[in-house]
Protein backbone atom coordinates (compact mmCIF):
# COMPACT_ATOMS: atom_id res chain seq x y z
CA UNK A 1 0.00 0.00 0.00
CA UNK A 2 1.24 3.78 -0.53
CA UNK A 3 2.22 5.63 2.44
CA UNK A 4 -0.91 8.05 3.23
CA UNK A 5 -1.06 11.52 2.06
CA UNK A 6 -1.75 14.64 3.84
CA UNK A 7 -2.51 18.47 2.96
CA UNK A 8 -0.16 21.71 3.99
CA UNK A 9 -2.29 24.80 3.31
CA UNK A 10 -1.21 27.99 3.30
CA UNK A 11 -4.36 29.50 2.43
CA UNK A 12 -3.06 31.43 -0.44
CA UNK A 13 -4.71 34.67 -1.76
CA UNK A 14 -4.32 35.02 -5.39
CA UNK A 15 -4.28 38.24 -7.61
CA UNK A 16 -7.74 39.74 -7.67
CA UNK A 17 -8.82 38.43 -4.52
CA UNK A 18 -8.66 38.98 -0.56
CA UNK A 19 -7.83 37.53 2.50
CA UNK A 20 -12.04 36.20 3.09
CA UNK A 21 -12.22 34.59 -0.17
CA UNK A 22 -8.98 32.61 0.52
CA UNK A 23 -9.63 31.57 3.96
CA UNK A 24 -13.42 30.37 2.56
CA UNK A 25 -11.35 28.56 0.01
CA UNK A 26 -9.49 26.67 2.50
CA UNK A 27 -12.33 25.52 5.03
CA UNK A 28 -13.83 24.42 0.83
CA UNK A 29 -10.59 22.46 0.44
CA UNK A 30 -10.40 20.75 3.78
CA UNK A 31 -14.03 19.60 3.63
CA UNK A 32 -12.79 18.19 -0.36
CA UNK A 33 -9.71 16.83 0.67
CA UNK A 34 -11.62 14.90 3.84
CA UNK A 35 -13.83 13.08 1.06
CA UNK A 36 -11.04 12.87 -1.17
CA UNK A 37 -8.90 10.43 1.70
CA UNK A 38 -5.92 12.76 3.16
CA UNK A 39 -4.82 11.90 6.39
CA UNK A 40 -4.32 15.20 8.00
CA UNK A 41 -4.73 19.27 7.20
CA UNK A 42 -2.18 21.33 8.27
CA UNK A 43 -1.97 24.74 7.42
CA UNK A 44 0.94 27.29 8.23
CA UNK A 45 2.28 30.67 10.26
CA UNK A 46 2.96 33.73 8.09
CA UNK A 47 2.90 36.65 8.89
CA UNK A 48 2.62 40.20 6.96
CA UNK A 49 2.82 38.42 3.81
CA UNK A 50 0.31 39.72 1.37
CA UNK A 51 -0.20 36.34 -0.10
CA UNK A 52 -1.14 34.43 2.23
CA UNK A 53 -4.09 34.52 4.49
CA UNK A 54 -2.83 31.85 7.31
CA UNK A 55 -1.09 33.66 9.55
CA UNK A 56 -3.06 32.91 12.98
CA UNK A 57 -3.32 28.76 12.45
CA UNK A 58 -4.90 27.96 16.31
CA UNK A 59 -7.88 30.42 15.00
CA UNK A 60 -8.09 28.98 11.45
CA UNK A 61 -7.62 25.61 12.35
CA UNK A 62 -11.29 25.83 15.38
CA UNK A 63 -12.77 26.72 11.54
CA UNK A 64 -11.69 23.97 10.09
CA UNK A 65 -12.16 21.12 12.98
CA UNK A 66 -15.60 22.42 13.05
CA UNK A 67 -16.14 22.18 8.92
CA UNK A 68 -14.41 18.48 8.88
CA UNK A 69 -15.44 15.47 10.91
CA UNK A 70 -12.71 12.85 10.53
CA UNK A 71 -9.48 14.47 9.00
CA UNK A 72 -6.73 15.43 11.23
CA UNK A 73 -5.92 19.03 11.71
CA UNK A 74 -2.97 20.54 12.86
CA UNK A 75 0.06 23.91 12.38
CA UNK A 76 2.83 23.06 10.22
CA UNK A 77 3.98 24.97 12.27
CA UNK A 78 3.54 27.24 14.84
CA UNK A 79 6.46 29.17 15.26
CA UNK A 80 7.34 28.71 18.88
CA UNK A 81 9.63 31.31 19.45
CA UNK A 82 6.93 34.17 18.89
CA UNK A 83 4.60 32.48 21.02
CA UNK A 84 5.20 31.65 24.97
CA UNK A 85 4.60 27.70 25.22
CA UNK A 86 1.68 28.01 27.53
CA UNK A 87 -0.36 30.09 25.42
CA UNK A 88 0.71 27.40 22.73
CA UNK A 89 -0.47 24.43 24.81
CA UNK A 90 -3.07 25.83 26.25
CA UNK A 91 -4.74 27.05 22.11
CA UNK A 92 -4.34 23.27 21.13
CA UNK A 93 -5.45 21.79 24.20
CA UNK A 94 -8.57 23.62 24.02
CA UNK A 95 -9.04 22.08 20.51
CA UNK A 96 -8.24 19.14 21.16
CA UNK A 97 -10.51 18.88 24.20
CA UNK A 98 -13.63 19.72 21.30
CA UNK A 99 -12.01 17.36 18.74
CA UNK A 100 -10.37 14.54 20.51
CA UNK A 101 -7.73 12.13 18.72
CA UNK A 102 -7.85 14.75 15.44
CA UNK A 103 -5.55 17.39 16.68
CA UNK A 104 -1.46 18.02 15.17
CA UNK A 105 0.50 20.67 17.46
CA UNK A 106 3.30 20.94 14.37
CA UNK A 107 5.88 23.86 16.09
CA UNK A 108 8.92 25.07 14.25
CA UNK A 109 12.04 27.62 15.09
CA UNK A 110 11.32 31.47 14.79
CA UNK A 111 12.38 34.51 16.79
CA UNK A 112 15.17 36.80 16.29
CA UNK A 113 17.70 34.34 17.14
CA UNK A 114 16.77 31.96 14.38
CA UNK A 115 16.59 35.04 11.87
CA UNK A 116 20.18 36.05 12.23
CA UNK A 117 21.21 31.79 12.28
CA UNK A 118 19.41 32.06 8.50
CA UNK A 119 20.43 35.51 7.28
CA UNK A 120 24.44 34.33 8.75
CA UNK A 121 23.48 31.03 6.71
CA UNK A 122 22.55 32.57 3.59
CA UNK A 123 25.07 34.76 3.74
CA UNK A 124 28.12 32.59 4.03
CA UNK A 125 26.20 29.26 1.80
CA UNK A 126 29.21 27.54 -0.20
CA UNK A 127 28.88 26.48 -3.44
CA UNK A 128 27.03 23.01 -3.78
CA UNK A 129 26.81 20.88 -6.76
CA UNK A 130 23.12 19.50 -7.22
CA UNK A 131 22.57 15.78 -7.68
CA UNK A 132 20.39 13.22 -8.50
CA UNK A 133 19.31 9.92 -5.94
CA UNK A 134 18.06 7.37 -6.95
CA UNK A 135 16.41 9.43 -9.76
CA UNK A 136 15.09 12.14 -6.49
CA UNK A 137 16.57 15.40 -8.03
CA UNK A 138 18.57 17.23 -5.08
CA UNK A 139 19.28 20.45 -6.34
CA UNK A 140 22.41 22.71 -5.42
CA UNK A 141 21.96 25.36 -2.54
CA UNK A 142 20.48 28.58 -3.85
CA UNK A 143 23.44 30.91 -3.80
CA UNK A 144 21.25 33.94 -5.44
CA UNK A 145 19.23 34.07 -1.80
CA UNK A 146 22.21 34.88 -0.17
CA UNK A 147 22.64 37.94 -1.72
CA UNK A 148 19.68 39.36 -1.27
CA UNK A 149 19.83 41.72 1.98
CA UNK A 150 16.15 42.73 1.14
CA UNK A 151 14.84 38.88 1.76
CA UNK A 152 17.14 39.57 5.02
CA UNK A 153 16.22 42.40 6.19
CA UNK A 154 12.46 41.15 5.61
CA UNK A 155 13.39 38.53 7.99
CA UNK A 156 14.36 40.70 10.75
CA UNK A 157 11.59 43.05 10.60
CA UNK A 158 9.35 40.18 10.52
CA UNK A 159 10.79 39.08 13.95
CA UNK A 160 10.62 42.24 15.74
CA UNK A 161 7.17 43.02 14.69
CA UNK A 162 5.47 39.70 15.63
CA UNK A 163 7.50 39.52 18.87
CA UNK A 164 9.70 36.97 20.67
CA UNK A 165 7.87 36.46 23.79
CA UNK A 166 9.97 32.94 24.68
CA UNK A 167 13.35 34.14 22.82
CA UNK A 168 14.88 33.38 26.47
CA UNK A 169 14.55 29.76 26.37
CA UNK A 170 16.34 27.42 23.94
CA UNK A 171 14.29 25.58 21.04
CA UNK A 172 14.54 22.62 22.91
CA UNK A 173 13.23 24.20 26.33
CA UNK A 174 10.43 25.69 24.68
CA UNK A 175 9.71 22.38 22.97
CA UNK A 176 9.71 20.45 26.47
CA UNK A 177 7.54 23.04 27.92
CA UNK A 178 4.61 22.51 25.85
CA UNK A 179 4.91 18.58 26.08
CA UNK A 180 5.25 18.85 30.03
CA UNK A 181 2.16 20.90 30.11
CA UNK A 182 -0.29 18.51 27.99
CA UNK A 183 1.78 15.19 29.36
CA UNK A 184 1.30 17.37 33.23
CA UNK A 185 4.12 17.98 35.32
CA UNK A 186 5.38 21.60 34.87
CA UNK A 187 6.99 21.94 38.23
CA UNK A 188 5.99 25.31 39.94
CA UNK A 189 7.69 26.96 42.85
CA UNK A 190 6.98 24.80 45.53
CA UNK A 191 7.95 21.28 43.93
CA UNK A 192 3.83 20.72 43.09
CA UNK A 193 2.93 20.42 39.64
CA UNK A 194 1.04 23.55 37.49
CA UNK A 195 -1.94 22.59 36.22
CA UNK A 196 -2.50 23.73 32.66
CA UNK A 197 -6.05 23.16 31.78
CA UNK A 198 -7.11 22.80 28.96
CA UNK A 199 -3.78 21.74 27.98
CA UNK A 200 -3.03 18.81 30.71
CA UNK A 201 -4.25 15.56 28.99
CA UNK A 202 -5.87 16.48 25.71
CA UNK A 203 -5.45 14.54 22.48
CA UNK A 204 -3.08 15.94 20.54
CA UNK A 205 0.26 14.71 18.85
CA UNK A 206 3.31 16.87 18.79
CA UNK A 207 5.41 17.67 15.95
CA UNK A 208 8.24 19.16 15.07
CA UNK A 209 8.73 20.58 11.28
CA UNK A 210 12.65 21.45 10.15
CA UNK A 211 14.90 22.07 7.43
CA UNK A 212 18.05 21.11 8.15
CA UNK A 213 19.74 18.19 9.94
CA UNK A 214 20.30 20.79 12.76
CA UNK A 215 18.36 21.59 15.83
CA UNK A 216 15.13 20.85 14.66
CA UNK A 217 15.93 17.26 13.77
CA UNK A 218 18.29 16.58 16.71
CA UNK A 219 15.53 18.28 19.43
CA UNK A 220 12.49 15.90 17.33
CA UNK A 221 14.88 12.77 17.63
CA UNK A 222 15.96 12.70 21.09
CA UNK A 223 12.50 13.88 22.55
CA UNK A 224 10.62 10.81 20.62
CA UNK A 225 8.43 13.63 18.37
CA UNK A 226 7.11 12.48 14.68
CA UNK A 227 8.79 15.05 12.32
CA UNK A 228 8.36 16.73 9.30
CA UNK A 229 11.28 17.55 6.75
CA UNK A 230 10.44 20.30 3.68
CA UNK A 231 11.32 19.13 0.43
CA UNK A 232 8.95 21.78 -1.07
CA UNK A 233 11.05 24.64 0.17
CA UNK A 234 14.55 23.53 0.93
CA UNK A 235 15.05 20.22 -1.23
CA UNK A 236 18.72 20.87 -1.61
CA UNK A 237 19.24 19.44 2.80
CA UNK A 238 16.36 16.94 2.45
CA UNK A 239 17.85 13.77 2.84
CA UNK A 240 20.69 15.54 5.47
CA UNK A 241 17.41 16.61 7.57
CA UNK A 242 15.67 13.33 7.94
CA UNK A 243 19.32 11.19 8.40
CA UNK A 244 19.82 13.34 11.02
CA UNK A 245 16.88 12.55 12.19
CA UNK A 246 16.86 8.77 12.31
CA UNK A 247 20.54 9.19 14.00
CA UNK A 248 19.65 10.87 16.87
CA UNK A 249 15.82 8.83 17.18
CA UNK A 250 15.33 7.95 21.00
CA UNK A 251 12.18 6.17 21.60
CA UNK A 252 9.34 7.61 23.88
CA UNK A 253 6.37 6.66 25.38
CA UNK A 254 4.48 8.42 21.90
CA UNK A 255 6.65 7.21 19.53
CA UNK A 256 8.38 3.55 18.98
CA UNK A 257 10.72 4.46 16.05
CA UNK A 258 11.09 7.55 13.82
CA UNK A 259 8.11 8.71 12.16
CA UNK A 260 9.03 11.30 8.89
CA UNK A 261 6.90 13.18 6.95
CA UNK A 262 8.07 15.01 3.28
CA UNK A 263 6.75 17.77 2.10
CA UNK A 264 6.47 18.21 -1.89
CA UNK A 265 5.06 20.57 -4.07
CA UNK A 266 2.91 19.49 -6.53
CA UNK A 267 0.18 20.51 -9.38
CA UNK A 268 -1.89 17.99 -11.66
CA UNK A 269 -4.04 18.23 -14.19
CA UNK A 270 -5.54 16.14 -16.30
CA UNK A 271 -3.10 16.36 -19.44
CA UNK A 272 0.62 17.87 -18.91
CA UNK A 273 0.33 20.80 -20.45
CA UNK A 274 -2.96 21.59 -18.70
CA UNK A 275 -0.86 21.11 -15.21
CA UNK A 276 2.09 23.51 -16.51
CA UNK A 277 -0.02 26.60 -17.38
CA UNK A 278 -1.16 26.23 -14.17
CA UNK A 279 2.22 25.54 -12.48
CA UNK A 280 3.61 28.36 -14.50
CA UNK A 281 2.98 31.38 -12.04
CA UNK A 282 4.89 29.51 -9.35
CA UNK A 283 8.30 30.91 -10.26
CA UNK A 284 7.55 34.39 -10.01
CA UNK A 285 5.68 34.00 -6.63
CA UNK A 286 8.76 32.17 -5.45
CA UNK A 287 11.11 34.80 -6.66
CA UNK A 288 9.14 37.39 -4.69
CA UNK A 289 9.32 35.58 -1.68
CA UNK A 290 13.11 35.41 -2.23
CA UNK A 291 13.33 39.03 -3.57
CA UNK A 292 11.96 40.04 -0.53
CA UNK A 293 8.73 41.25 -1.11
CA UNK A 294 7.04 38.89 0.61
CA UNK A 295 4.82 36.31 -1.12
CA UNK A 296 2.93 38.73 -3.47
CA UNK A 297 -0.67 37.38 -4.48
CA UNK A 298 -0.60 34.07 -6.48
CA UNK A 299 -0.39 35.92 -10.60
CA UNK A 300 -2.51 34.08 -12.83
CA UNK A 301 -1.03 32.78 -15.64
CA UNK A 302 -1.33 35.01 -17.89
CA UNK A 303 0.25 37.89 -15.31
CA UNK A 304 3.18 35.62 -14.41
CA UNK A 305 4.21 35.45 -18.43
CA UNK A 306 4.55 39.22 -17.95
CA UNK A 307 7.32 38.67 -15.67
CA UNK A 308 10.92 39.53 -16.54
CA UNK A 309 13.30 36.71 -16.11
CA UNK A 310 17.08 37.19 -15.76
CA UNK A 311 19.77 35.14 -15.37
CA UNK A 312 19.86 36.01 -11.66
CA UNK A 313 16.63 36.21 -11.35
CA UNK A 314 16.01 32.10 -12.90
CA UNK A 315 19.28 31.46 -9.85
CA UNK A 316 17.22 32.42 -7.42
CA UNK A 317 14.23 30.24 -7.82
CA UNK A 318 15.86 27.35 -9.90
CA UNK A 319 15.91 25.19 -6.62
CA UNK A 320 12.20 25.01 -6.88
CA UNK A 321 11.06 24.67 -9.88
CA UNK A 322 12.90 21.72 -10.43
CA UNK A 323 11.14 20.00 -7.65
CA UNK A 324 7.94 21.35 -8.55
CA UNK A 325 5.61 17.86 -9.16
CA UNK A 326 3.91 18.96 -12.18
CA UNK A 327 1.83 16.71 -14.69
CA UNK A 328 -0.82 14.20 -15.08
CA UNK A 329 -1.32 12.33 -12.35
CA UNK A 330 0.64 9.65 -13.28
CA UNK A 331 3.60 11.52 -13.66
CA UNK A 332 2.84 13.43 -10.86
CA UNK A 333 2.71 9.95 -8.94
CA UNK A 334 5.65 8.40 -9.95
CA UNK A 335 7.74 11.24 -8.99
CA UNK A 336 6.10 11.51 -5.49
CA UNK A 337 7.04 6.96 -5.16
CA UNK A 338 10.74 8.07 -5.70
CA UNK A 339 10.27 11.34 -3.56
CA UNK A 340 8.82 8.56 -0.52
CA UNK A 341 11.38 5.76 -1.86
CA UNK A 342 14.51 8.25 -1.63
CA UNK A 343 13.69 9.38 1.81
CA UNK A 344 12.28 6.74 3.74
CA UNK A 345 8.90 9.08 3.97
CA UNK A 346 6.39 7.40 6.23
CA UNK A 347 3.92 9.95 5.15
CA UNK A 348 3.65 12.90 2.16
CA UNK A 349 2.18 16.30 2.60
CA UNK A 350 1.12 17.51 0.04
CA UNK A 351 1.09 21.73 -1.05
CA UNK A 352 -0.57 23.05 -3.97
CA UNK A 353 -1.31 26.19 -5.30
CA UNK A 354 -2.96 27.54 -8.54
CA UNK A 355 -5.28 30.40 -9.52
CA UNK A 356 -8.36 29.40 -9.64
CA UNK A 357 -9.61 27.62 -6.58
CA UNK A 358 -11.39 24.71 -9.12
CA UNK A 359 -8.16 23.96 -10.16
CA UNK A 360 -6.29 23.63 -6.59
CA UNK A 361 -9.74 21.47 -5.62
CA UNK A 362 -9.18 19.28 -9.04
CA UNK A 363 -5.28 18.82 -8.53
CA UNK A 364 -5.95 17.00 -5.02
CA UNK A 365 -8.36 15.11 -6.47
CA UNK A 366 -6.73 13.68 -9.18
CA UNK A 367 -3.85 12.89 -7.29
CA UNK A 368 -5.77 11.26 -4.42
CA UNK A 369 -7.05 9.06 -6.82
CA UNK A 370 -4.56 7.68 -8.49
CA UNK A 371 -2.14 7.15 -5.24
CA UNK A 372 -5.27 6.50 -2.85
CA UNK A 373 -8.15 4.92 -5.51
CA UNK A 374 -10.33 7.28 -3.50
Amino acid sequence: MPVPLSVLDLSPIVSGQTAEDALRNTLDLARRTEEFGYRRYWVAEHHLTPGVASAAPAVLLTAIAAATSTIRVGSAAVLLGQHSPLTVAEQFGTLAQLHPGRVDLGVGRSGKKRTQELAERLTALAESEGSTVDGLVVPPKPRAVARSEKYAARLRQQAELVGAPAEELDYREQVERVRRFVDGGFPGPDGEPVRANPAEGADLDLWILGSSGGESAVTAAELGIPFAASYHITPSTVLETVRSYREHFRPSERLARPYVVVSADVVVADTGERARELASPYGAWVHSIRAGAGALPFPSPAEAAEFEWDAEARDVVADRLATQFVGTPDEVADRLTTLQRVTEADELVITTITHQHPDRVRSYELLAKTWIGA
